[in-house]
Formats: C-alpha cells, sequence, structure tokens
C-alpha cells in the first residue's frame, strides 16, 4: 500500500516482512494549467498552455557536497547507478512525465543525499502548474511505495521535492516540497544543501 506523504514526512525504505530495496524509480508528474474557456479566452487566443518542468537528481557526500547531478543534460550518473528516462518538455499525458530509476545497491558509499527536484525550464511560475507530485515505486514489483502532492501554485520556478538518503545502513525518504528559484539543476544547489 502506498504512503500518501505530507510535507515534512519521513519514511523507511525497507522491504514489508524485511529487506531492503535495490532498484527504484523517483516519477514525476504535472500538468499546466488550462485557460478559462468562453469570449476572453478565444478573443486574445490563449490556447492550450505547456510547461517544460525538468525533473533532476543531485547527489550528495556526508559533508553536503555535490558529487554529480543527473538531469536532462547529463541523462546518467557517471558511476551508472541513476539513469533519467529522458526529458518532456510538455506535461501532457497520463501518469509520470519524467522518471529517474536509482540502483541503490550500486548508488558509491560515499554518496549519503539523493535530492530530487523540478524547475521550470523556461522560467514559468508554478502559479501555471497543477496536478504536481513525485511519487517512489518498487522497480522489482512495481508497486508504488510513497506519494508526495503539491497543493497550490506558487510564485515560484523550482521546488525540492523530496530527498532519499541513507541512516544508519538504511535508505529512507523525506518528502521536502521546499520552493525555490531557478531554472537548471545548479541554480538550485543552496537550497538543495538548506535541506540536508
Amino acid at each position: 500500500m502506498s504512503v500518501t506523504l505530507v510535507k515534512g514526512q519521513k519514511i523507511s525504505l525497507a522491504k514489508e516482512g524485511g529487506g531492503a530495496l535495490t532498484k527504484v524509480v523517483m516519477g514525476l508528474g504535472w500538468d499546466a494549467v488550462q485557460p478559462k474557456k468562453g469570449f476572453l479566452g478565444s478573443l486574445f487566443g490563449r490556447g492550450q498552455t505547456t510547461i517544460d518542468l525538468d525533473a533532476s537528481c543531485a547527489l550528495f557526500d556526508q559533508n553536503k557536497q555535490p558529487v554529480d547531478f543527473v538531469w536532462f543534460r547529463q541523462l546518467q550518473s557517471r558511476d551508472g547507478s541513476i539513469v533519467h528516462t529522458g526529458d518532456n518538455l510538455t506535461g501532457e499525458g497520463e501518469g509520470d512525465d519524467e522518471q529517474i530509476i536509482v540502483d541503490l545497491s550500486r548508488v558509491p558509499p560515499d554518496v549519503i543525499y539523493l535530492v530530487f527536484t523540478v524547475n521550470s525550464f523556461r522560467g514559468q511560475t508554478f502559479n501555471e502548474v497543477e496536478n504536481a507530485f513525485c511519487r517512489l515505486e518498487d522497480c522489482s514489483t512495481g508497486k508504488e511505495l510513497a506519494r508526495y502532492t503539491l497543493s497550490g501554485g506558487g510564485d515560484y520556478t523550482a521546488m525540492i521535492m523530496a530527498k532519499l538518503y541513507r541512516h544508519q545502513g538504511e535508505w529512507k525518504m523525506h518528502a521536502l516540497g521546499e520552493p525555490t528559484n531557478g531554472q537548471v539543476v545548479e541554480q538550485l544547489l543552496p537550497a538543495m544543501q538548506a535541506g540536508l
């Protein structure tokens, strides 16, 4: 059964019945807020809007220093443990718009934190985004483990969604939901480090 997370909530990623997860998918999704229909909408030519949000994963060491980034310009971590499945430029369609696959068993031991972010590449704010979520799925079973849904928009261009982190030999997930600004993952570095 999936856990619906609220901002600040933490969960263990240990499997039910014992053992640890080895491979997970962090799926991120969103929709563009649709303009109001009617006379004024057609008069001013406001058709369907698209939003180019980008999902990224930053890897940090125990000193909260970045080790690597996985995003649309680098679809795989240097060690191969984390893979981005590709860039979605519109947010259209059902389900995950972008996915990042993490082989937890292969993440280098010096990497303590994996931070997942979403940013608006074209600088549109989250006032123009609806139905944004991140969810964690067990790759071996296809079972959704946790889901964090953003409520409401805001005048910001990025969101620090969640982090996976090692704690006493076990991976845990922490729903962050911290708004910030930036159009590419490197610009989010100070906000990510503040959440570690």
